[in-house]
């Protein structure tokens, strides 16, 4: 379930194809999670939209299955990146039936998913990932979800921070940052 309005998902589909089709760089996010796995791993992208991150995992050899809710965003994704496996299921609610060495949420889905369900995303995302693995979530930490929170959040869902940066290209976390990406491991 997710906490978005009415039209949100065209707007969202709209823009990331008009930003491709701009030549702009839609692939740092993979590229860390990419640097972080060994070559060939697996890797979940929850909360895909759609699908930009799966997509780039993928071209570099990773087998990724990217998981929304939305439909509407999952049929977008399965369009313009063949290639991964794409499919509708909510994040509290997620049993794919297989785990990851990874998984990725890029892109705000912390802010976006419905309140209140914020830790049961995490417990179920970290399911997902195999002893030894790691969840990484970027997210703009002026919106609705307070960094503090975003914490209490991975230490109810059994995740510890192990790194935070200020981007998903590795600056160095300070408390004035606008944006925070942290990397969880299992408790």
């Amino acid at each position: 379930m997710t906490d978005t309005k009415a039209g949100h998902s065209r707007w969202y589909i709209e823009r990331f194809r008009t930003m491709a089709a701009g030549g702009a760089d839609l692939g740092g996010e993979a590229r860390l999670v990419d640097a972080m796995v060994a070559p060939g791993s697996r890797v979940l992208d929850a909360g895909c939209g759609t699908g930009r991150v799966a997509a780039v995992l993928h071209q570099r050899g990773h087998a990724v299955v990217g998981v929304d809710a939305d439909p509407e965003l999952i049929a977008a994704a399965r369009q313009d990146y063949p290639g991964p496996r794409f499919v509708v299921a909510d994040l509290s609610e997620l049993d794919l039936g297989e785990t990851f060495d990874a998984a990725v949420l890029a892109g705000n889905v912390m802010v976006f998913v419905a309140p209140g369900t914020e830790t049961a995303v995490l417990r179920r995302v970290g399911a997902h990932v195999v002893p030894g693995g790691f969840v990484v979530a970027g997210f703009h930490v002026n919106r609705d979800l307070a960094l503090a929170d975003f914490d209490r959040y991975a230490a109810d869902a059994g995740l510890r921070l192990e790194h935070r940066f200020a981007t998903w290209d590795l600056r160095a976390w300070h408390d004035d940052a606008d944006f925070a990406v942290s990397v969880l491991r299992h408790s």
